[in-house]
């Protein structure tokens, strides 16, 4: 009888990379349930297609001979398979068993911890202190915008967009300082139609927020349909941790947060309609907006955003180069979702994002759409804009906006 070989889940990502002077083929868990990571020859590749839960194991033995002419193809991938599945890369009780460990111990954390410290920016605090200091406070500060209600920073890298960074930043004055900065990121790991919530102040190496849990948990109860309390994602995310930083920066490591991960609304970008025609996307609108009008200037809310992602990594099928060819395109066309939040047209924004299903990939587009629709009459201003090529062939765009 076939046996049929099991899927490689969702989360385990591919790459190329150079080990030990040699090419390899390098799976890891971009959701960081498994530690692990598997090295393996490019030629293997392929094969790892057959791990679909569709194929059958002499389907892949036959392409593992073609693939390394090496004729014990049945051994070989049984310890392919043993591997992949003892790292917690294929669907199953092992995955299963290391999911629901890894949510049970964020669920139990006293506090967010600082994933992406030594990464994403320095882990050590005297340097990141520095970094802080030359790239966003040292300069001169002008740019202040009084009563700015929100602003929009990208979640790329502090090294590549500090530019941006600054210049959303900047916007922020002293009267900023006591306020319950409501943070929302992107959730490039969530549920679609969902918000993530968290009860847990964020770690980073400036120290501890506070996270108004409170406010956590009226939203929760107010919308439970779009709720997901201690959001597995947010262990793992860096939209908001990367704002946690700035913030910390401006107004001392105990600022005052409230992290809410904003989910894709697919259905309405694949199905039609307003993202709020989901009954659990309207209440949590709902809900968050009553928040805002009852809380009024106590609050601030910072967007966690990136705009286009374009090219070979993001599975165009040409190369892409910062302003030239055809990212002059796509700039144009990001101006023009710009100028529709600039005018407060929440609507006429997500109508050019459900063009064409967002081929312009923009990964920031639910929170803006949430601030549109939770703080209608907004007003905002672009203040930067930016293309990174993060590798070379693919760009992603980004900015800095404030509203008010």
């Amino acid at each position: 009888m076939a046996t049929q070989l099991a899927r490689i889940r969702l989360g385990v990502e591919a790459m190329i990379a150079p080990v030990d002077d040699e090419y390899r083929l390098v799976l890891h868990d971009s959701y960081h349930y498994s530690p692990v990571q598997v090295l393996l020859p490019p030629q293997a590749g392929p094969v790892l297609e057959f791990f679909d839960g569709r194929h059958d194991a002499s389907e892949a033995r036959l392409a593992m001979v073609q693939a390394t002419g090496d004729l014990r193809a049945g051994e070989l991938l049984d310890h392919l398979t043993k591997v992949l599945d003892d790292a917690g890369f294929l669907e199953g009780e092992k995955f299963e068993a290391m999911r629901a460990a890894s949510e049970k111990a964020f669920s139990e954390a006293p506090a967010r911890l600082p994933i992406h410290a030594g990464g994403g920016y320095p882990g050590d605090a005297a340097e990141l202190k520095e970094l802080m200091q030359r790239e966003l406070i040292a300069p001169p500060s002008a740019g202040v915008v009084p009563g700015a209600a929100a602003v929009a920073a990208p979640h790329a890298s502090p090294w590549a967009g500090y530019e941006s960074y600054r210049q959303a930043y900047r916007a922020l004055g002293e009267d900023a300082a006591g306020r319950t900065f409501v943070i929302l990121g992107t959730s490039h790991y969530g549920m679609p139609d969902r918000f993530g919530l968290t009860r847990k102040p964020f770690l980073t190496p400036f120290g501890e927020t506070r996270t108004r849990s409170d406010l956590a948990v009226w939203l929760a109860e107010r919308a439970p349909r779009a709720s997901l309390m201690e959001d597995y994602c947010h262990s793992i995310e860096h939209s908001i941790e990367f704002q946690v930083v700035y913030l910390q920066a401006l107004y001392g490591p105990g600022v005052e947060i409230l992290p809410v991960l904003c989910g894709p609304f697919g259905r309405s970008l694949f199905e039609g309609g307003k993202p709020e025609d989901d009954d659990g996307v309207r209440e949590f609108f709902g809900a968050l907006g009553e928040l805002a009008s009852r809380e009024g200037r106590r609050l601030c809310f910072v967007l966690g955003v990136d705009m286009a992602h374009m090219g070979a990594r993001y599975g165009d099928q040409q190369p892409y180069k910062p302003h030239q060819g055809a990212m002059i395109e796509v700039a144009e066309r990001d101006r023009a979702r710009m100028a529709r939040l600039e005018a407060g047209d929440g609507d006429g924004f997500w109508e050019l994002v459900r063009e064409n299903r967002d081929d312009l990939k923009w990964c920031g587009s639910a929170p803006f759409y949430t601030l549109m629709k939770v703080l209608p009459g907004l007003k905002g201003e672009v203040r930067a804009y930016q293309h990174w090529d993060i590798d070379e062939e693919s760009v992603v765009s980004f900015g800095a906006m404030v509203f008010k």
